[in-house]
């Protein structure tokens, strides 16, 4: 599994200002990213070592982190990253939808032709593509059968390790959107399942592309008022 370095932290800061995990207690970062719901308690779990560059994970880290946020109560988890399948990680996930606890996860970019990565694949993930503002889907973005929702995911404004914040790209800045959808559903009605945050979720979709659910955008884009944001409840991701 790989992601860029301060992937994690950026995604984190996205979804909300308060992140409890190795950094620490967040607070708002300057610039452009006052998160998507200031009402989430948002876990941070570090689950990746630096390999150049870049920053990887394995598959042993990642499970251990998924046990960890379920102990901890969480309802929804955001994975902005990719990988080829995997049977631990499988299990893993399949844990996580039997506990009810929704997964979000970005569909990679490696682009229109590149085969599924995972865990977005797995049937009981929210697979989540980027857009731009225009709603044209990222060039390099993963497509499928298995894609569900699209989010922004070009040229986001997201915490980085160095200079505060910068526009960023990819579909591992789209995932938290929804995430952050999901929480704020949950937020206003947290007797809902994952399911039902899922249904939610794809019916409110804008459709985009195709009429119905696509291969490019799933259901569409992901709908979600400043109202909704802003729902009073403190979730858990």
């Amino acid at each position: 599994m790989r992601c860029t370095r301060g992937h994690g932290r950026g995604r984190s800061r996205n979804i909300g200002l308060r992140a409890d995990g190795p950094w620490g207690h967040e607070t708002r970062p300057a610039g452009r990213t006052p998160g998507l719901v200031p009402t989430a308690r948002v876990i941070a779990v570090d689950a990746f070592h630096l390999a150049g560059e870049d920053e990887r994970a394995d598959v042993f880290t990642l499970v251990a982190a998924l046990d960890f946020l379920a102990a901890k109560g969480v309802r929804v988890v955001n994975m902005s990253l990719a990988g080829p399948p995997n049977s631990v990680l499988e299990e893993a996930i399949t844990r996580m939808a039997e506990r009810d606890i929704l997964v979000v996860a970005a569909t990679g970019n490696g682009g229109p032709l590149a085969p599924p990565v995972y865990p977005a694949a797995y049937p009981s993930v929210l697979a989540v593509t980027a857009v731009d503002a225009n709603g044209t889907v990222y060039r390099r973005a993963g497509q499928g059968p298995h894609v569900d929702l699209a989010a922004p995911g070009v040229d986001i404004w997201t915490a980085a390790s160095i200079k505060g914040a910068r526009p960023k790209t990819g579909t591992s800045f789209a995932a938290p959107f929804v995430s952050a959808a999901a929480a704020a559903i949950l937020a206003a009605e947290p007797d809902l399942t994952a399911a039902e945050v899922i249904a939610r979720l794809t019916a409110s979709a804008k459709d985009l592309g195709d009429p119905g659910p696509d291969a490019v955008y799933g259901y569409g884009l992901v709908q979600a008022s400043p109202i909704c944001l802003m729902a009073q409840g403190d979730p858990d991701l």
